[in-house]
């Protein structure tokens, strides 16, 4: 690392621990209490906060549990959009920007990996840590703290509306009469409270088991969602592959449905932080490993749902985006009713065991703030009712703006960022290759690009509610 990266990491860790650069330090005291770092006792005390914080409290990791963490933060719901973009792009186009996309994302999770120990001594196990020592203290918040903090929390909430809406338009197909004995905002509440009850593990090491049974839950459903159309007689005879809206807002707006499938980076340095490291085996090589295995199971995943399913119904797929249950409802009206519940079900426990992990980052944020306040770790108790707080935070922006889904492209081409383009220039900053050098080259390209794409995509989005509107429900689900 440079000197005035060095240097940023300095100022960072000074302006956290009000003086004391070793605040932050990730030498991990065995001394549970503060020590003081002087003879009056003025100075701030060095404490092990990368042992009290739920992120790194446990570096027992392995490949097994990172693959499954990997797998579970990168297969979301948003896989089921791939057919909606694909009726909007055609079979090439859709095929070429699905293809693309995986491999800038898989760039960008090497870079990332690569990063986390870039500093001799010094591992940085969050996003937002790595983002101000390449950036700089004012610049790495400005840029770094919304698009993670919206990929933790936003995230979050949005699984509050898509599980709680899932669970809703479960109860439907079950029941006799068509009657749903549940309204929204109790489903809500429902998917709220188990998903508050689940994430309250105490570290991200300690979510490995929820992580392997998302991951099964996400395999299933996808696995289920292709192969179904493939046993079933369909017939093709009416259904059409021609693209009808090639406007520039509808075309991008695809393109910002597949760019957004491609989740979990604002994770990878949280999840390489759960591993073991010295100086014969780095994480990096435990963590390239899970990225690769995890990674293959994603592409086999996203490719045969956004190819088989576009092939099955064509034109019928609704290409609007929005709601996760305009796609299943698909299965509802096409298949048993057995089938239609094997979906929905397997799809709900997918969203509940990924809200822990994509909250962990937040409750991390939240514990940092305590512990600098107190000087000391969090309770049993604190750390419970800092994740209900959390998870109330969520579950009232759920209720009061469940229309986000239909935002989604929007919102999510400012956190595309962190996807595509700050992992680049934050390799530029912290490594410092030449000019003229291929890395550098390539890194300034496809950082480029990738905040290209991310104002083309705000602005077709804009285009887009400009033009067909928005049904702002406030507090109304």
């Amino acid at each position: 690392m440079s000197k005035k990266a060095s240097a940023k990491l300095f100022d960072l860790e000074s302006q956290e621990s009000g003086g004391s650069p070793s605040f932050m330090s990730q030498t991990l005291s065995k001394d549970p209490l503060p020590v003081s770092d002087d003879n009056d006792g003025r100075g701030v005390g060095l404490i092990p906060v990368e042992e009290w914080l739920p992120i790194t409290e446990s570096r027992k990791g392995n490949v097994y549990t990172a693959t499954f963490h990997l797998l579970c933060s990168g297969l979301g719901f948003q896989v089921l959009l791939l057919p909606a973009a694909f009726s909007a792009l055609g079979w090439v186009c859709g095929v070429i920007v699905l293809t693309v996309g995986f491999a800038w994302k898989l760039y960008t999770i090497w870079l990332l990996v690569n990063l986390h120990e870039a500093v001799q001594g010094t591992r940085f196990s969050r996003y937002l840590r790595l983002a101000i020592a390449s950036f700089g203290v004012k610049l790495g918040k400005l840029l770094g703290i919304f698009p993670v903090m919206y990929l933790s929390g936003g995230a979050c909430s949005i699984l509050v509306i898509t599980g709680g809406k899932t669970i809703k338009q479960l109860l439907h197909i079950i029941s006799e009469d068509d009657a749903v004995p549940l309204t929204t905002v109790q489903c809500f509440l429902i998917f709220s409270i188990l998903a508050v009850v689940m994430s309250q593990f105490p570290n991200m090491n300690s979510l490995f088991g929820l992580s392997l049974v998302g991951s099964v839950m996400a395999v299933a459903y996808s696995t289920a969602v292709w192969s179904l159309p493939l046993a079933s007689e369909r017939n093709l005879n009416n259904v059409s592959y021609t693209t009808k809206d090639t406007s520039f807002d509808n075309i991008f707006n695809a393109i910002g449905l597949i760019a957004i499938a491609f989740r979990g980076n604002n994770l990878v340095l949280e999840i390489q932080g759960t591993l073991p490291s010295d100086s014969k085996n780095p994480s990096s090589k435990t963590m390239w490993r899970a990225v690769v295995i995890s990674h293959v199971i994603i592409a086999v995943c996203m490719f045969l749902v956004a190819i088989v399913v576009y092939w099955a119904y064509g034109d019928k797929i609704p290409a609007t985006g929005g709601p996760i249950g305009n796609y299943l409802k698909l299965y509802e009206q096409d298949y048993s009713k057995r089938a239609a519940c094997f979906i929905h079900l397997t799809f709900i426990f997918n969203c509940l065991c990924s809200y822990p992990i994509n909250l962990m980052p937040a409750c991390d944020n939240a514990e940092m703030v305590y512990i600098t306040k107190t000087q000391k770790p969090c309770s049993f108790f604190v750390r419970m009712m800092l994740r209900v707080l959390l998870g109330l935070v969520c579950f009232f922006v759920a209720v009061g703006f469940s229309f986000l889904p239909y935002l989604a492209v929007l919102i999510g081409a400012v956190s595309l960022l962190v996807t595509s383009t700050y992992p680049c220039f934050m390799w530029i900053s912290i490594k410092q290759p030449q000019w003229t050098s291929v890395m550098w080259l390539l890194n300034v390209l496809v950082g480029s690009l990738g905040a290209s794409l991310s104002v083309l995509l705000v602005v077709a989005s804009a285009l887009r509610l400009a033009d067909k509107g928005l049904h702002a429900n406030f507090f109304k689900p």
